[in-house]
């Protein structure tokens, strides 16, 4: 088992006893199914939809009152807890930016000796392993307790990348855009049966609709990997921004009826001079054709 601390997480602690009802009424994810030992995935979006930041949750003892943690990016961390603060009004809720004391440590390719403290199993898909909310000075001691080897960051970024799921700030931009284009609805991060949150009735009009024009899917390529941001094209046409990447494969925001139009038309795509291949084609297929919901 392999295991990596990673320094761009910070954590949030969401404490009081009207925090999960409050955090519950804003996010994607459906907080009344939280358990003790488990974590969600989600995200607080804008009015219109957008992802302002994702993050995990897991929830803490009785012993603290009841809270909740959120591993979320660690840029994002004090700007989320300044807009929690400005939901909050009357609740009866502490928010507590964690970041300079707390980070998280990731394990993959095997099972914790034990359960481990403050940890979960990584909701967003069963191969990513765990995730361990812990200070950065006991990341190598919780790793070897566990049974991990540590090995470097970029290890686990070729493992997420190979499984395809994005992170924001490189495969997709804050702010700009939604929850389906960064696949967060096939990556258990929006729960489509819940109650009113921020941005629901765009995001569920989307899902049901079927009307997200952008996806971030797997590519492969030989050589060198293109650079995050660079343009991919088809012919003359843009038809996408490329992600991140390592040795021979990447992940890429695409435009899906502008890729579907140069597969038709038998163009090859490429960034920077580099050409890819779509890793599956069925990434690019709306999630009710792929499921038959």
């Amino acid at each position: 088992m392999k295991a990596t601390f990673l320094p761009d997480r910070g954590v949030l602690k969401i404490s009081g006893p009207d925090a999960r009802h409050l955090l519950n009424g804003l996010v994607t994810t459906d907080l009344t199914k939280l358990v003790p030992g488990q974590g969600r995935f989600g995200a607080l979006l804008t009015p219109q939809g957008k992802i302002v930041s994702d993050f995990f949750i897991t929830e803490l003892s009785p012993e603290d009152d009841g809270g909740v943690l959120l591993d979320c990016p660690k840029v994002l961390a004090e700007p989320l807890a300044t807009k929690l603060k400005f939901y909050k009004l009357r609740a009866k809720v502490l928010i507590e930016n964690l970041s300079d004391r707390l980070g998280v440590l990731a394990l993959w390719d095997g099972t914790p000796s034990q359960p481990p403290e403050m940890g979960f199993a990584d909701p967003r898909a069963a191969q990513l392993g765990w995730r361990i909310v812990v200070p950065d000075l006991l990341a190598a001691a919780t790793a070897d307790a566990l049974g991990a080897t540590l090995v470097a960051v970029s290890d686990y970024e070729a493992h997420r990348i190979a499984c395809g799921v994005p992170t924001g700030g490189i495969d997709f931009a804050y702010a700009d855009a939604f929850p389906h284009e960064a696949n967060m609805d096939r990556l258990h991060g929006v729960d489509f049966s819940k109650g009113c949150y921020i941005g629901q009735e765009v995001v569920s009009r989307m899902h049901h609709r079927g009307t997200a024009r952008t996806r971030i899917v797997r590519v492969t390529f030989d050589g060198t990997a293109p650079q995050p941001g660079s343009e991919i094209t088809a012919g003359d046409k843009t038809v996408g921004t490329m992600g991140s990447s390592t040795i021979d494969r990447g992940l890429a925001l695409l435009r899906i009826d502008r890729v579907a139009d140069a597969r038709e038309a038998g163009l090859t795509l490429a960034a920077g001079g580099i050409a890819l291949t779509i890793a599956d084609p069925d990434e690019l297929t709306p999630a009710q054709r792929r499921t038959g919901t």
